[in-house]
């Protein structure tokens, strides 16, 4: 038989997580016809029936759930093997994933330690909403994320909490409040949570000319005007700032960076320095 190709098993994957041939065409971005047919030309080549069809209902035969398995490995296999190659070929620098607007918060804190340390490469900083994305696909090395994102398949350690607050026009009733409740945020026109997909200073603006009302988290005091006021969220015990990586990239570029955001999150908070958003 020949050597399957990445293709089929990444078709017969999908199929298999999906158990509808139409959503998985879908999800695939292929129309169903050549799916179908991809399937059965691999179950011909295999010598096995993959999948018991009915006219309701797609499942799993045995030797399909055998064959999802390595199929799942091998992908993983090369999705791995690409991302080291990612990696090797920029082994002269470290690719850090943060979100935009936190480069006044505990990110600028790390890069002081990290660079000041003997040894420390060369960093570029990916500003992106899908820092995890980025780790699994191995566009960076390390990142900063939320204990609230999705970590599934990444090793991550616990920097600082990231308390929140509400973020208000100067003139809004609530502004002058010690504490603030959801509840009462809920009652505003103009309020959205989670917080809009856009840059902070972009969140900012919007704040100060009273077209939003938001929760964010409370580094963002660090880059606020005098037409907006941030009051804390008494309703909300907030999340984690985590430092993230792939179990799989390389630890020799990857440690030192590590140890540095040890020291810059017990120094943030010994200090009580608001954190990054």
């Amino acid at each position: 038989m020949d050597r399957l190709e990445t293709r089929e098993l990444s078709y017969f994957v999908t199929v298999a997580e999906e158990l509808h041939f139409a959503r998985a065409a879908e999800r695939l971005g292929i129309s169903q016809p050549p799916l179908s047919r991809a399937i059965a030309r691999l179950e011909r080549r295999i010598g096995a029936e993959l999948f018991h069809r009915t006219s309701r209902r797609v499942e799993l035969t045995p030797a399909g759930e055998i064959f999802l398995s390595d199929a799942r490995a091998v992908l993983d296999a090369v999705d791995t093997a690409a991302r080291r190659a990612r990696q090797a070929g920029r082994a002269d620098r470290l690719v850090v994933a943060v979100r935009p607007g936190t480069a006044t918060g505990m990110l600028a804190d790390v890069m002081q330690v990290y660079t000041g340390r003997s040894g420390a490469l060369p960093t570029e900083i990916v500003f992106t909403d899908n820092q995890a994305g980025a780790l699994r696909d191995g566009t960076a090395d390390i990142g900063l994320l939320c204990s609230t994102d999705d970590l599934n398949g990444l090793h991550s350690e616990d920097l600082a909490p990231e308390r929140p607050v509400a973020l208000l026009p100067s003139g809004h009733h609530l502004a002058t409040r010690p504490t603030v409740d959801r509840s009462e945020l809920l009652r505003d026109p103009f309020f959205q949570g989670p917080s809009p997909h856009a840059a902070i200073d972009e969140i900012v603006d919007l704040v100060a000319l009273g077209k939003l009302t938001t929760v964010v988290g409370e580094s963002i005091k660090r880059r606020l005007g005098p037409g907006v006021v941030a009051v804390p969220m008494a309703d909300d015990p907030g999340t984690m700032l985590v430092l993230a990586w792939h179990p799989r990239s390389l630890a020799a570029s990857r440690t030192p960076f590590v140890q540095a955001a040890r020291t810059a999150a017990k120094t943030q908070t010994t200090r009580d320095i608001p954190l990054s958003a």
